[in-house]
């Protein structure tokens, strides 16, 4: 039985989105779905497993929601720190910004973070000058301030791959045309089997998707985890990936894709389940949970095809 999730969770972009947008935005549950994120599984570089596609980033996931929705925006980046200022002071005279990707270990208002991890976020900027930058944090920070220096620091997301043009940001946002949210999701299922079959893209050496690269993650947890992709997984990767799929099972049963939604609700069921195994050491059990996972996306593929 499916039993949406309510509750805080890391769904930066998503929530962010939300923000921009205003009273005309769905809820981030469905932006979330749109994104494309819950349709697969990745492992980079041999030993960074993502409850995402492969293929996929968190930049192209916003632009596939934003037009999904229909609405269009301006997204542009800068080139130094001089600019990127002046491009954020002149835009935020018209409404919130959403600045993303940023480098979330050079967010220095959040507890704990000194230096960059290599970790993205996206936030919402309400003003800037040359002094400070307020903006809202959906990592549960509303109204958070840095000195503008450090902002631009994290802003210029050096450490993050998939960035394209350091400083980016989203403004300017239009609605072109009204698209309810069932209209929207239905329109995003044949790209959700896109990706839940890969794509036609170049695989770079150590890096799977779909079922077939859940396998080498649970040899990975049978053998021992590295510390730094054991704390990615119980801190973020499980967390994020279990509410993902339980969106999407929420989102298919609303659209009366009964068989694919019992398919992703299995999914999160499992991915949740990982969280306790991996925290308390069961490598065992935590490799079964994944050698389990690995056949339920060509399931919810064939379920949606």
């Amino acid at each position: 039985m499916m039993h949406p999730y309510l509750g805080s969770g890391p769904y930066c972009y998503a929530n962010s989105l939300a923000m921009v947008l205003g009273p005309a935005a769905p809820p981030p549950s469905v932006i979330e779905v749109l994104t494309g994120s819950p349709f697969g599984f990745q492992l980079l570089a041999d030993r960074l497993p993502l409850f995402d596609p492969y293929g996929w980033d968190p930049d192209q996931g916003l632009d596939d929601a934003v037009a999904a929705l229909g609405w269009t925006c301006r997204r542009q980046g800068a080139d130094d720190d001089r600019q990127a200022l002046a491009m954020l002071r002149e835009a935020v005279k018209s409404g919130p910004i959403l600045a993303g990707p940023v480098e979330n270990g050079l967010l220095y208002h959040q507890p704990g973070m000194t230096a960059p991890i290599g970790a993205d976020h996206f936030v919402v900027v309400l003003e800037a000058d040359d002094e400070l930058i307020r903006f809202h944090d959906p990592h549960g920070h509303p109204y958070a301030t840095l000195p503008a220096r450090d902002f631009l620091a994290a802003w210029r997301a050096d450490t993050i791959a998939y960035r394209t043009t350091p400083y980016t940001m989203r403004d300017d946002f239009q609605r072109a045309r009204t698209v309810s949210p069932e209209n929207a999701l239905l329109a995003a299922l044949p790209g959700a089997v896109a990706w839940l079959r890969g794509r036609d893209l170049p695989v770079p050496s150590g890096t799977l998707g779909g079922g077939a690269g859940i396998e080498r993650p649970a040899c990975l947890i049978t053998d021992g985890l590295k510390p730094e992709v054991h704390d990615q997984l119980v801190h973020f990767a499980v967390r994020v990936g279990a509410r993902r799929l339980g969106d999407a099972a929420a989102a298919l049963a609303r659209l009366g894709c009964g068989e694919a939604a019992a398919v992703a609700t299995r999914q999160a069921r499992l991915v949740g389940g990982l969280q306790y195994d991996l925290v308390a050491g069961h490598s065992a059990a935590a490799a079964e949970t994944l050698h389990r996972l690995a056949p339920t996306y060509e399931e919810l593929a064939a379920a949606l095809g």
